[in-house]
């Protein structure tokens, strides 16, 4: 089951759907970082790597619902992407992250979207992101390329941020919340 429509009871708050979310693609891309600053609005710099898969909780309200979002943060790393297709399944959105300053975060991204594809089969809300924009002097990856690769991917949208700033993190989560929102009420007609 794709969509969880029950009301959960969590400290007194009302929920009334969870949706999974995936963040992936390759390690140093910043994943971890835009999830951290997502759930705390702070900046860490020192943030180990993720081991396989790190699972957080946030509660949302968007267009007066309260939703509980679990966010499925995935290692980058070569030796743990046989685990991703256990872990893309079943999920309600995705975040694919690149880093705008390594032409070479995009090397995988074939692999990456042949996973989703061989293990999702329904349409998947999905927002391509470009992290560490405080780092524009060292941009490798253009805004155009960039959109034009998320396009053909058949990504829902696209935003480039700085989980330093918080720049955009907000806008990120919050827009593939709408477009599963929208997914899930389409469905229901």
């Amino acid at each position: 089951m794709r969509v969880n429509n029950q009301n959960y009871q969590v400290f007194g708050l009302s929920y009334t759907s969870t949706f999974k979310i995936v963040i992936f693609g390759d390690s140093q891309t910043g994943k971890t970082t835009l999830t951290h600053r997502f759930l705390t609005n702070l900046f860490k710099q020192d943030i180990t790597m993720t081991l396989g898969v790190d699972f957080h909780l946030k509660a949302v309200e968007l267009d007066g619902e309260m939703v509980k979002l679990q966010i499925w943060d995935f290692a980058g790393e070569e030796r743990f992407r046989f685990l991703f297709p256990s872990y893309i399944r079943g999920a309600n959105g995705a975040i694919f992250m690149y880093d705008i300053t390594n032409y070479g975060s995009l090397a995988h991204v074939d692999d990456w979207f042949e996973i989703v594809k061989k293990e999702i089969d329904y349409k998947l809300p999905l927002v391509f992101v470009g992290g560490k924009t405080d780092l524009m002097h060292l941009k490798e990856v253009s805004t155009r390329k960039a959109m034009d690769l998320a396009m053909s991917k058949g990504a829902d949208g696209f935003i480039e941020c700085c989980s330093k700033t918080g720049e955009n993190v907000p806008k990120i989560f919050n827009l593939l919340t709408k477009l599963i929102l929208r997914n899930r009420d389409s469905q229901k007609t």
